[in-house]
């Protein structure tokens, strides 16, 4: 632990300098530190350089530097002061689900196309079997479960068995179409950066997002899907809860979407 306070106390003033010669002062290499980190060698030596520009967002680089300077025993807020990146910006989210006015109508006529249909398809046959009865030999007064014909049998003749009774419901109920349900639920307990990208390549959502946030993605809009802050990620995908947790690495769980909206962990 001596040498280690010794050679903390003479680290160059970069951040990646900083990281490299606390690591050498512990004897670790970097496939030592990238084991333990659960990170890929690569992502250390770009630590190390200050190469950021191959680490992502600017809150991917801050969470890295300090895991990296936690497990080296240092002091992190130094090292988030000497770390030359870029301010977290969360960016301008843009809605690319809203419902044009044209498809709205159009779906709201279709709706009552449905309810017309369906109470026509109902009311005619019922309007049949009335007029049926109402033209029966008496004027209507035979019951309508009498078979046709059984009022003009003559006297005495053996009686004809009924037919089996046929019921015509009419409803003038409208129908309530269910609302599609979503495929991919997200809520956020504490502030994260997420990423969505539809199946086009187009980019649905990016940024980061405040805790308390909730999002949900219908089947077939998402192709790709990260949580920068997994451990603050509650997750549903078609109802069931996914462990965000058990498919992230560094704290980021990065996942592929199907066409009908299941989830598959993606490296």
């Amino acid at each position: 632990m001596s040498q280690r306070s010794d050679a903390s106390q003479h680290l160059p003033p970069g951040c990646g300098d900083r990281l490299r010669a606390a690591r050498e002062a512990a004897g670790l290499s970097i496939d030592d530190v990238a084991a333990r980190l659960r990170m890929p060698a690569r992502v250390v030596r770009s630590l190390e350089a200050e190469d950021w520009s191959r680490l992502g967002a600017p809150v991917f680089v801050r969470g890295q530097v300090r895991s990296y300077a936690r497990l080296l025993g240092l002091t992190t807020a130094p090292m988030m002061q000497a770390l030359d990146v870029g301010p977290v910006e969360p960016t301008r989210l843009v809605s690319r689900v809203h419902t044009p006015k044209w498809q709205w109508w159009a779906e709201q006529l279709g709706r009552r196309l449905i309810y017309i249909v369906l109470t026509l398809s109902l009311a005619i046959p019922a309007w049949i079997a009335t007029r049926q009865h109402l033209a029966a030999p008496g004027g209507g007064s035979a019951p309508l479960d009498v078979p046709l014909g059984a009022a003009d049998a003559p006297a005495g003749a053996a009686p004809v068995p009924p037919a089996a009774g046929r019921t015509v419901v009419a409803s003038m109920a409208p129908v309530v179409l269910p609302a599609p349900r979503a495929a991919i639920e997200l809520q956020l307990r504490a502030p994260s950066w997420v990423e969505a990208v539809a199946a086009d390549g187009s980019v649905v959502e990016r940024g980061v997002l405040p805790a308390g946030s909730e999002r949900r993605y219908a089947p077939g809009q998402l192709a790709r899907l990260t949580i920068g802050n997994a451990s603050a990620a509650v997750l549903r995908n078609r109802g069931e809860d996914v462990d965000v947790q058990a498919h992230a690495r560094a704290n980021v769980a990065r996942f592929a979407v199907s066409s009908d909206g299941t989830l598959a962990a993606s490296d």
